[in-house]
């Protein structure tokens, strides 16, 4: 069974924005454009496709993946790059 969805066009999805996002909470995907589509959902069906397909915060994913112990040298700040917090 598929979920049901809108198409609306970008002027139409403008001027009814707030429909759009009262179907999108109800459960009902809302697509955007013919174009290059772009689809509204509610927060909670996006975070349950987040933790269906095993979505993990990119900060979680570095501190997990990032190699324990390894030398890591910093770029030299002297190497004619300005200190963006260097107050002048």
């Amino acid at each position: 069974m598929s979920i049901p969805a809108t198409v609306w066009s970008v002027l139409e999805a403008k001027a009814k924005l707030s429909e759009v996002l009262r179907r999108a909470r109800g459960g009902e995907r809302q697509i955007i454009g013919a174009q290059e589509p772009c689809v509204v959902l509610s927060m909670a069906d996006f975070e349950a496709l987040q933790r269906k397909a095993g979505a993990v915060h990119l900060g979680r994913w570095l501190v997990e993946n990032t190699p324990c112990g390894a030398e890591f040298e910093p770029p030299s700040r002297s190497a004619g790059r300005p200190n963006a917090f260097e107050i002048e």
